[in-house]
Formats: structure tokens, C-alpha cells, sequence
């Protein structure tokens, strides 16, 4: 009987401890941050659902700019962004004449649409990651994988394991704001080796407070590629 007794206590004591009443002000601190990222994210979304805005996207490869495209975005039924191209599309090249220049032709071609796969993929990679998911924001915190420190009055949330195994995305916080400030990817499309992809944005602010992305840039060192995109010219859509 006073074993028994003995094993119910503990398992109370127990309980008690691992209740939010008992957490280290480290682990209670990171659950409120967590909390605030999370709020922050779900309203912000609600906000941008009222906006239509321009994306102005540059592509380069080793250094050159081999592209730019201009882009109406908004956020459709489904809760994802919706482009519309802007301006008419950039002229493709004349096909030379004579078998050496139809081969290189097809060469160039060929190299092209293995680019504008790559370049899709890599968008649909950071699809995952911006904007942020506030489910995954938490799976990351449940899991463990979620640190925090403070940084010049931001607050630096660290995700790791946040889409694949071994990323890691990094949040500069506003505590006093609530709002994010940048945030900082390390990804991969493959091979975590061969295939690093890196994601810097940085955040602004409508007049209304709301939140937006204001600038990105996605860099896949393998490829020698990158994306730039600037967003601007935010306009309410009408009810």
C-alpha cells in the first residue's frame, strides 16, 4: 500500500512539474514567442487577403541577369498567391540556320527548359517556407527544434527541421511590434550537399500595419542561380 501510494505522489509531482505553472522561464518565454510568431503570421495573412501588388522578379545565372518578369499577385480562394504576368513576353531567339546551328539550338533549348524546371521547383521549395505556416511553427516548437535568443531588441527564433530534415529558418521577431522583421533559410532541393538553397527576405509595412515581404532573395549555389524579387504597389481590392 505505501508503495502504491509512493508511485501515485510522484506521478503527481511529476504532472505538476511538466504543467506551465512549473515551466523554466526559457521554455515559458520561447512558448510565448512561438505564440506571438504564430498570432503574427495568421492576422498578417488575414490582412494581405485585401491586397493586390506588384512583384518585380530578376533571374540571374553566375552573376548575369538572364531574365526579368513582372507579376499582378493576390491571394486566391485557396489561400495561395495567384500571378498574373505583366507585359508582353520576352522575344525567343531566331533558330539558326544549317545543322550545326539547329543542333546547338536544340542544345541551348535544352538547357533552357532544364533551368526553367529547376527555377519552378526551387519556387515550389520556398513555397514552403514563405509565408510562414503557423503549423509547422508549431510542430517545429513541439518537437523541440525551436530556440530563441534576443538579438538588439529583436527576438532571433531559430526553426529547425522545419520543412525537411537538417533546414533551418530563422525569424527576426519585433516582441514590442509583433511583427516579423526578416527571415533567414537554409535549405536544400536534393542532395543537402550538392543542392544548398539559401532564402533571405526582408519585411516592411503597409500604412495600415500590415505586414508584407518586401524584398527576397533566393540564391541555389549548384546552379549558380538566383532569384531577386521586389514587391511593391500594394492596393486594396475592392469589396
Amino acid at each position: 500500500m505505501r508503495l502504491r501510494s509512493a508511485a501515485v505522489v510522484l506521478s503527481l509531482s511529476l504532472a505538476a512539474y511538466s504543467s506551465p505553472a512549473f515551466q523554466t522561464p526559457d521554455k515559458a518565454a520561447l512558448q510565448k514567442r512561438v505564440a506571438d510568431l504564430k498570432e503574427s503570421v495568421a492576422s498578417n495573412r488575414a490582412r494581405l487577403a485585401q491586397y493586390q501588388w506588384t512583384e518585380n522578379t530578376t533571374i540571374l545565372l553566375k552573376g548575369e541577369v538572364r531574365k526579368t518578369e513582372q507579376s499582378l499577385c493576390r491571394y486566391g480562394p485557396d489561400g495561395k498567391v495567384q500571378k498574373t504576368p505583366v507585359g508582353a513576353p520576352a522575344a525567343q531567339p531566331q533558330q539558326q540556320s544549317g545543322r550545326g546551328g539547329r543542333l546547338k539550338a536544340r542544345i541551348v533549348e535544352k538547357k533552357v527548359d532544364e533551368m526553367k524546371d529547376y527555377g519552378a521547383r526551387l519556387k515550389a521549395l520556398i513555397g514552403e517556407y514563405v509565408p510562414p505556416n503557423r503549423d509547422k511553427i508549431q510542430d517545429s516548437f513541439q518537437s523541440g527544434n525551436a530556440n530563441l535568443s534576443p538579438s538588439g531588441g529583436l527576438t532571433t527564433l531559430a526553426l529547425n527541421d522545419y520543412y525537411k530534415p537538417g533546414d533551418k529558418m530563422i525569424f527576426a521577431f519585433d516582441p514590442t511590434a509583433k511583427k516579423i522583421r526578416s527571415i533567414n533559410v537554409d535549405t536544400y532541393l536534393d542532395d543537402p550537399k550538392t543542392d544548398i538553397v539559401t532564402l533571405a527576405v526582408t519585411f516592411a509595412s503597409l500604412p495600415d500595419g500590415t505586414n508584407y515581404a518586401a524584398s527576397t532573395d533566393l540564391k541555389a549555389a549548384g546552379k549558380g542561380m538566383e532569384i531577386r524579387t521586389a514587391n511593391s504597389d500594394y492596393q486594396k481590392i475592392a469589396p
